[in-house]
């Protein structure tokens, strides 16, 4: 397969509606999306449209990402759920990228980042996968930090503490995460939190359909 057609081939994990009223064909669009989630800086994206004769913008190829609005699905139920969090910097502030991880297939369940970690928001993080997803009856895997662990028990989830194993699987997404924001210095600038949030749901949504 040619790089063109590599680069304009429909992989239809983007719902293309939102930017229908632009001036770059959609099928463009979807695939500057997927380079930039997967390795490419906005600049090196940037180079790479050109490559093909389409010359947009940094701005042009974030707002994409932005108006796109890729979350992971919905409607799972799997049996087990790692959960766990990791240091995102935004604009040099600290922030806590929690994520749920179906251990089995190694995909995102629910990504959401959070200006601190308290067992408050562990437990909106909690609500809102279960609100997504059908793990009331999971085992949750969890390390020993103490604010998942108690969220997980004042909302009558079972859960058992665990450093390998299948703990593994969601250590190794965190890697992933920390591999691609390498390219950002592992930090977010000029960037609204929720802008970083943003992208990372859309990064989670890639990941999700590199395991498929």
């Amino acid at each position: 397969m040619s790089e063109t057609d590599r680069l304009t081939r429909d992989t239809g994990w983007v719902d293309l509606s939102v930017v229908e009223r632009e001036r770059t064909p959609p099928e463009i669009i979807e695939k500057a999306i997927r380079h930039h989630l997967a390795e490419l800086s906005l600049s090196n994206t940037v180079d790479l449209l050109e490559d093909f004769g389409v010359k947009r913008s940094r701005t042009a190829i974030h707002n994409w990402v932005q108006k796109a609005g890729i979350v992971p699905a919905s409607g799972l139920s799997p049996d087990r759920v790692a959960l766990d969090q990791t240091v995102i910097r935004v604009n040099g502030e600290q922030y806590w990228l929690y994520a749920a991880v179906d251990p089995e297939t190694n995909r995102f369940l629910h990504v959401r980042l959070f200006p601190t970690y308290t067992i408050p928001i562990t437990r909106e993080f909690l609500s809102e996968l279960l609100e997504k997803h059908d793990v009331a009856d999971a085992l949750f895997l969890v390390d020993s930090t103490r604010d998942l662990e108690g969220a997980l028990r004042r909302m009558g989830l079972t859960y058992r503490l665990e450093r390998h194993g299948w703990r593994y699987k969601i250590e190794r997404v965190f890697l992933e995460i920390e591999r691609r924001t390498s390219s950002f210095s592992n930090s977010f600038s000029h960037t609204e939190p929720a802008t970083a949030n943003t992208w990372l749901q859309a990064f989670a949504v890639w990941w999700n359909q590199c395991q498929s």
